[in-house]
């Protein structure tokens, strides 16, 4: 999937703007880029256009940090100043498009590292 596609499919879900989803998925790749171990990121990065896979690299850490999806959403809606509601809705649509636009093994691999509490939200 291509970025102007994928980012369309986010503001589709959500209802925001092209921009404001552009900036939504690249916030939100950055966060969950935070949990990820290194390997998970380089696996990542390739199933996704340049420009995405540009913000994975500068989420990605040495170290993995270990938080919850309410903590994502946080994250999210703080660097985007968005209220919380719009934050989670935003990342149940960036986990939601990841679902289609990468292979169905990276988006298992990728969610057995997020966790369980990331699963719900895609699945509601």
């Amino acid at each position: 999937m291509e970025e102007r596609a994928f980012i369309q499919a986010v503001s589709e879900r959500t209802g925001l703007s092209r921009q404001e989803s552009a900036d939504l998925t690249r916030a939100t790749l950055e966060t969950l880029a935070h949990r990820l171990s290194s390997g998970e990121n380089r696996n990542l990065m390739p199933e996704l256009p340049d420009g995405l896979a540009e913000s994975v690299r500068r989420g990605a850490t040495d170290q993995i940090e270990v938080f919850d999806y309410a903590e994502t959403v946080r994250r999210v809606a703080e660097r985007n100043v968005l209220r919380t509601d719009e934050a989670d809705s935003g990342v149940r649509a960036v986990l939601g498009t990841l679902r289609e636009a990468i292979s169905e093994k990276e988006f298992g691999h990728l969610m057995s590292q997020l966790g369980s509490d990331f699963s719900q939200p895609i699945a509601d």
